[in-house]
């Protein structure tokens, strides 16, 4: 089975300032991209995992990134490195969405063992690798391999998106 991916992160402003007799304007445009050909070298990827999930109140799971989650055909994944990660949280929860430090076998290669990035309702985390990477971001199975997601709160669930784009070796 082949995969073909592309992670992107782009971003876009126009500053302006209302001059004697003009508008002044400083646009700014960045993005950096990354296209991943199929396999599981440098600048290729073989593995794809996404999902909407949703927590209830106050709880939280472990993703484990070797041998526990399912692709789109119901296979079983087991990543070995992860090249590109996209995780939102809906606009529509009420608490925040917790990203990180699992209490056991933490997947540490992105955010060390005890870090974590809080995403507000509505906001988004993007992260991908570059095609001359061979290391990116590795998965140890069964002692470095689980992503914590929580429920920052106790009072209503919250729903995000996840998409895990890596490699088998």
């Amino acid at each position: 089975m082949g995969l073909s991916s592309s992670i992107s992160v782009s971003a876009s402003a126009e500053q302006t300032s209302a001059l004697d007799l003009a508008t002044g304007s400083a646009p700014l445009t960045v993005r950096r991209a990354v296209q991943l050909a199929s396999g599981t070298g440098a600048g290729k990827a073989d593995r794809l995992f996404s999902d909407r999930r949703t927590l209830p109140a106050s709880a939280s799971e472990d993703l484990d990134l070797a041998g526990v989650l399912l692709d789109a055909f119901g296979a079983t994944i087991t990543f070995a490195r992860i090249k590109g990660l996209y995780i939102a949280a809906s606009a529509g929860n009420s608490n925040n969405v917790v990203i990180g430090a699992a209490s056991s076998n933490t997947w540490a290669t992105l955010l060390n063992s005890t870090g974590t990035v809080t995403l507000r309702p509505g906001s988004f985390i993007g992260v991908g690798t570059g095609t001359a990477d061979a290391t990116c971001y590795a998965v140890t199975a069964t002692t470095g391999d689980l992503l914590k997601v929580a429920n920052s709160g106790g009072s209503t669930s919250v729903t995000y998106d996840v998409v895990l784009i890596g490699a088998s070796a």
